[in-house]
């Protein structure tokens, strides 16, 4: 936030909300009568730039369905798709920086916008830049919805998450907003599956602060973000943490096992939910029951639909990607019951076509009251379905211009790709940038293609002790960095002990560092990072890594070493 056309303020808040509206008027049938819902989280600036947003629609004589107090993200496009309304409009910025803040946009369907129509609304915003009005005064055209459409968001949790057939025994857990706005709905939602007693609240976190003065990033995936729940849990004897992030979509859980907290993946916890949401069928699962993941996310979920019978489908990163297919798919016949991307966020269809943090934390509970320790029932997963694996880390990226140098540097290592990582063959590259892939027909991805963002997945060769890794480099939609993340395959055998012993030596020994990576940049700071890509299976252990460390580390044979 700040002045200038590269920041957000009044100015570039009321020029987005002026395209949008002619687009809706031009384009959506009865728009102005549909109306567009308008929520805002507790980041500063938040609830005047919703008025700003407001304004601007009301004075194209628009109904606002008007949240008149923070919310987290999920009601907006529940109130879309509730109220059957034009659009909606999120002002947040999830779990970016306290300086950050952002401008999310859902269509008539409940879900982000995606091709084509996000560069209709660009068109339509550059050709309505002149500001039309700076008023905030109310209209006679907004309508307050908060009290209506909580009460109904919250009986379709109780019917559709967490269904009268589930466990409903409460398991003690700590829970952090992460200072955000999460706690007003986390009370309302356990209050409502009855586990209102099994509550225990971070109190440094526990109210909306949007300088989020205890943590240096809210975002639950961050090292030492949870640090301040671990502490009350350990007061109190808890040994299960949850967390949302400061806009309450995302979730996070850590368990204590063996006097140790673990902060499992949104790997682990996605397949925990797939595999509880699958138990609860009945009849037995069938193809055109439907669970997705992103493309970044691990290969479990898939490897499980084939031995339980139900369907997987991968999409591209993102739920604008999840909600929009999980709705096509649901127009042909499928039943599609779960969705989910690595990055902590998980989607319930039944309830809204975008990630919820509250509805997966109350689904997690309803599970863990079934299980007992998440961690236990994980490694049965495991036993059932093979050990797999993920490494995440990222990069913070200077400039656009050093993101998008750092990927054509990749591109022309070797053509039309490099043919080893490491010690390892490449077995396959797929660019969905440039739009090519060496395992399909003619070199076109299966996946859709896009110029403006980066996205490069590499599969490497199999090794005695694994069936093959996959990782993709990828910049971020929201924040300036470089990501990565590393999916094996699946690795099945009885030497859990050895993993074990492995993992917690190379932790301790700083040879790896899973998702808790330390601050890097692209910059040169922190020369000496690498990220670990690591094998791990029960009987052989391997260990190769691609160094992160300026360009010139990567070699001109096209091995990265």
């Amino acid at each position: 936030m700040g002045a200038g056309f590269n920041r957000l303020n009044g100015l570039t808040i009321i020029q987005p909300s002026q395209g949008l509206a002619e687009y809706l008027l031009s384009d959506v049938s009865e728009a102005a009568t549909a109306g567009i819902v308008i929520g805002y989280d507790a980041r500063h600036n938040s609830q005047y730039f919703a008025e700003l947003t407001a304004a601007v629609f009301e004075s194209k004589n628009m109904t606002v369905w008007w949240y008149e107090d923070t919310v987290h993200t999920p009601l907006v496009p529940f109130a879309v798709k509730t109220l059957k309304t034009a659009a909606g409009v999120m002002i947040t910025a999830s779990h970016n920086p306290a300086q950050d803040n952002g401008y999310k946009v859902y269509g008539s369907n409940g879900c982000q916008i995606n091709s084509p129509t996000d560069a209709q609304i660009v068109t339509s915003i550059t050709m309505n830049l002149e500001p039309l009005t700076w008023g905030l005064k109310k209209h006679s055209m907004r309508k307050p919805i908060l009290a209506d459409m909580s009460s109904q968001y919250f009986s379709y949790l109780a019917r559709e998450v967490a269904p009268a057939e589930a466990e409903k025994r409460s398991v003690p857990f700590v829970y952090t907003p992460m200072h955000g706005v999460g706690l007003r709905y986390m009370m309302s939602a356990v209050e409502i599956v009855g586990m209102k007693e099994a509550i225990t609240v971070v109190d440094q976190q526990a109210q909306p602060d949007p300088d989020f003065p205890t943590v240096r990033y809210p975002n639950p995936e961050e090292h030492g973000a949870l640090d301040l729940a671990f502490t009350t849990a350990d007061q109190n004897g808890v040994t299960l943490v949850l967390a949302n992030d400061p806009d309450a979509d995302r979730f996070a859980i850590a368990e204590k096992v063996d006097n140790v907290w673990r902060q499992l993946t949104g790997d682990q916890v996605g397949v925990l939910l797939a595999h509880w949401l699958f138990s609860l069928m009945s009849p037995q699962a069938s193809p055109d029951d439907v669970f997705l993941a992103s493309a970044v996310s691990s290969q479990m979920l898939s490897h499980m639909a084939q031995v339980e019978g139900f369907s997987f489908r991968e999409t591209l990163t993102g739920f604008k990607w999840l909600g929009n297919v999980a709705r096509d798919m649901r127009s042909q016949g499928k039943r599609v019951h779960f969705a989910y991307e690595e990055a902590l966020g998980y989607m319930f269809p039944n309830l809204v076509h975008d990630k919820d943090g509250i509805a997966a934390a109350i689904s997690f509970l309803r599970a863990c009251a079934s299980w007992g320790s998440p961690w236990a029932k994980l490694q049965s997963l495991y036993e059932k379905y093979g050990y797999f694996e993920t490494v995440n880390t990222y990069w913070r990226s200077p400039s656009i211009e050093r993101t998008l140098g750092t990927f054509e540097r990749l591109r022309n290592l070797q053509w039309p790709f490099p043919s080893r990582v490491s010690n390892r063959t490449v077995t396959r590259w797929r660019d969905l940038t440039i739009g090519y892939d060496s395992a399909t027909r003619e070199n076109v991805p299966d996946l859709p293609t896009s110029a403006s963002s980066q996205m490069i997945t590499c599969w490497l060769e199999q090794s005695k002790s694994d069936g093959g890794i996959r990782f993709t480099l990828r910049s971020s939609g929201t924040e300036p960095k470089i990501k990565s993340e590393r999916l094996e395959d699946s690795l099945t055998d009885e030497n859990a002990d050895l993993r074990d012993q492995y993992i917690s030596s190379a932790v301790a020994n700083n040879r790896i560092q899973l998702d808790k990576e330390p601050y890097r940049s692209l910059d040169g700071s922190n020369e000496n990072g690498s990220l670990m890509l690591t094998s791990r299976s029960r009987k052989d252990l391997q260990m190769f890594e691609v160094k992160k460390a300026p360009v010139q580390d990567i070699n001109s044979s096209g091995s990265v070493t």
